[in-house]
C-alpha cells in the first residue's frame, strides 16, 4: 500500500511517495542538506540505495563531490561564527528538542535502518534507542562542562581556565550503526557549540537523512548541521577535503584501520584534532571457573549482532581446554535455532551481510581456514536460498596461528575456536595483534577477573557481558584501535580545546 504525505521540514515542502508496509521505509528520492536547505548534488547525478536483504533499490540520493562538499564546510564555518556563542542552555534546549523527535519517529527511523541496512528490525530498533541516549546525554552535558580556576603562585594574578569548541567538525561514519554512530558524534561535537558537516556511508545515507529532518525541526540554525550524500566514486575525495580543507578544525572517522591511516595522514598537514574509532580483533575468552551458560549467550550477543558486523564483536574464541567441549556443544546448540532472513520478517535475528565485498570477504576467510585445516562444526557457506548476501552463522575450530580468522577482524557471522591450557596462553593470544578495541571473558574467580581485566590490551573490557557500550561510558579503543574516547563525560573533549587566561597587575 502507498501514500503520498508531505513533509513537515518547512525547507523541504515536497511530496514524497513512501510505502507505508511492513518493508515501508523510505521515499524514492531523497535530497541532502546543506546551510539549511534541502538540495541536490551541483552536477545533479543521483546514486541507488538498495536493501542488501533484496537487491531492491530503496531510494536515490544526491551523489555530491567535492564542490558540493566545500559549500557545507564554508556553510559551517560561517554558522560556527554564531553557534559558538550560543548559551549552553541555548544548545542544550535544542538537543532535547531533537531528542524528543527521534523519540517520537523512532519506528519510522527503524524501518528506514532495516531497509538500507538489512538488520532485523528488532534489532534496528535498539539501535534507536541506544543511539537516542547519546543525544539526550550530551543535551544534559551541555550545561555541565566546566573550567577551573588555579590558585596562582603570584598574588596579583589569576589564572583562569575553560573550554571552548574547536570549530567545524568533519563526521565520516560508518553502515554498520547508521544512526548511532551519527548521534554519538554529532550530538558531542554541537552540545560544545561546534558545527558540523556530515557525511554518512554510501551503503546506509537514509538514515542520517532522516535524522537531519528531525534536527532541522529542533531548530538548529542553518549551517550548524550539513549532511553531504556520496557515492563510493566520490567518497574518497570529499573525505580528503574534509581533512584537509582549512576551515575545518577536526574529523571524527568511525570505520576500518585501513581507512583510519589514510585520515589520520591526511589530517596531518593541517594538525587536526583528530577522533579515531577503528577496528578490532576482539578476543573472547573462556575460563574454566566460568558460567558456561552465561558465557554462551553473551557470546551469540556479541558475535552475532549485526550479523557479525560490528567492531566490537567477538572474533577470536579462547575457550580452557577443561570445559572447551561442553562450550562448543552449548554454543552449537544455540548457532543452530538462530534465525536468518529479511529483517522485516517476524523473529529474524540474522539478516545479510551489507554488500558483496563483505560477502566475499568472510568466504575466503572461510575457505583459507578450511584449507589449512579447520573443522566446520556448523555453517560454513553462503545461504544463497535466502538471497545473495546471506552467510550461514558458523562455527570452526582446529585455529591454527597461520589462519586469517586468527589474525584478523571477521566483521561476520564466523565464531572460530581456540583451545587454551592457562591464563597466561589465553592473555598472550589475546594482546597478540596490534589493535586492542573491545575484549571479553567469562570467570567466577574475583582475583582472575582484576587480573585478566588489567592484562588484556584493550580499551574496553566486559567481564561476564557481551554488551557494555552505554552512553554514560567511554568508548573507544588502543593500539590501531583508535584515538580518544566517545560517550561518557569525556566525549566532548575531541571538540574542544583548552584555553588558559592569565589576568595581572591586580590589586
Amino acid at each position: 500500500m502507498f501514500k503520498y504525505f508531505l513533509s513537515k521540514s518547512p525547507t523541504f515542502q515536497s511530496l514524497r511517495l513512501i510505502q507505508t508496509g511492513v518493508q515501508g521505509a523510505a521515499s524514492k528520492y531523497e535530497k541532502a542538506y546543506i546551510n539549511g536547505q534541502w538540495t541536490s548534488a551541483i552536477s545533479g547525478k543521483y546514486f541507488e540505495v538498495s536493501n542488501p536483504s533484496n537487491g531492491k533499490v530503496v531510494a536515490e540520493v544526491p551523489d555530491m563531490g567535492v564542490p558540493d562538499a566545500q559549500i557545507a564546510i564554508d556553510s559551517a564555518f560561517s554558522a560556527f561564527q554564531n553557534w559558538k556563542n550560543t548559551t549552553a542552555k541555548d544548545r542544550s534546549q535544542i538537543l532535547r528538542r531533537w531528542y524528543n523527535l527521534l523519540v517520537e519517529n523512532q519506528s519510522k527511523i527503524a524501518h528506514i535502518l532495516t531497509a538500507e541496512s538489512g538488520k532485523p528490525l528488532l534489532e534496528a530498533k535498539g539501535e534507536v534507542v541506544y543511539g537516542n541516549s547519546f543525544v539526550e546525554w550530551f543535551s544534559e552535558l551541555s550545561r555541565q562542562v566546566r573550567g577551573e580556576i588555579i590558585e596562582s603562585s603570584v598574588p596579583s594574578k589569576k589564572i583562569l581556565i575553560h573550554h571552548q569548541p574547536i570549530g567545524v567538525v568533519g563526521l565520516i561514519t560508518p553502515w554498520n550503526f547508521p544512526h548511532a554512530m551519527i548521534a554519538r558524534k554529532a550530538a558531542a561535537a554541537l552540545s560544545v557549540g561546534c558545527t558540523v558537516v556530515i557525511k554518512p556511508a554510501e551503503d546506509t545515507p537514509l538514515t542520517a537523512i532522516e535524522m537531519i529532518k528531525y534536527a532541522e525541526e529542533a531548530g538548529f540554525p542553518p549551517g550548524v548541521i550539513n549532511i553531504i550524500t556520496s557515492s563510493r566514486d566520490n567518497a574518497a575525495d570529499v573525505g580528503k577535503l574534509l581533512c584537509e580543507n582549512h576551515l575545518v578544525a577536526g574529523i571524527s572517522f568511525t570505520g576500518s584501520t585501513t581507512v583510519g591511516r589514510i585520515l589520520y595522514r591526511q589530517c596531518a598537514n593541517g594538525i587536526k584534532r583528530l577522533g579515531l574509532e577503528l577496528g578490532g580483533n576482539a578476543p573472547l575468552i573462556v575460563f574454566k571457573s566460568a558460567n558456561l551458560d552465561t558465557a554462551v549467550d553473551s557470546a551469540l550477543v556479541s558475535k552475532f549482532r549485526n550479523c557479525g558486523q560490528t567492531c566490537v564483536a567477538a572474533n577470536r574464541f579462547l575457550v580452557q581446554e577443561d570445559v572447551f567441549d561442553a562450550f562448543v556443544e552449548k554454543l552449537v546448540s544455540k548457532v543452530q535455532l538462530l534465525k536468518m532472513g529479511d529483517g522485516f520478517q517476524n523473529g529474524v535475528q540474522l539478516g545479510p551481510l551489507i554488500n558483496e565485498q563483505q560477502l566475499n570477504k568472510v568466504t575466503d576467510f572461510v575457505h583459507d581456514a578450511t584449507s589449512k585445516g579447520a573443522k566446520v562444526i556448523i555453517g560454513g557457506k553462503p545461504a544463497n536460498y535466502l538471497g545473495e548476501l546471506f552467510y550461514e552463522p558458523t562455527v570452526l575450530t582446529g585455529i591454527t596461528s597461520d589462519m586469517k580468522v586468527y589474525t584478523e577482524e571477521i566483521f561476520g557471522p564466523v565464531i572460530s575456536i581456540i583451545k587454551f591450557k592457562t591464563e597466561e596462553e589465553a592473555i598472550n593470544i589475546s594482546n597478540s595483534c596490534d589493535v586492542g578495541l573491545a575484549g571479553y571473558f567469562f570467570s567466577e574467580d574475583i582475583s582472575q577477573i582484576f587480573r585478566v581485566s588489567k592484562n588484556l590490551e584493550t580499551g574496553m573490557v566486559g567481564v561476564n557481558e557481551g554488551l557494555i557500550s552505554c552512553a554514560e561510558a567511554p568508548f573507544g579503543g588502543i593500539k590501531q584501535s583508535g584515538l580518544g574516547r566517545e560517550g561518557s563525560h569525556l566525549g566532548t573533549e575531541d571538540y574542544t580545546y583548552i584555553k588558559y587566561t592569565c589576568i595581572g597587575n591586580l590589586s
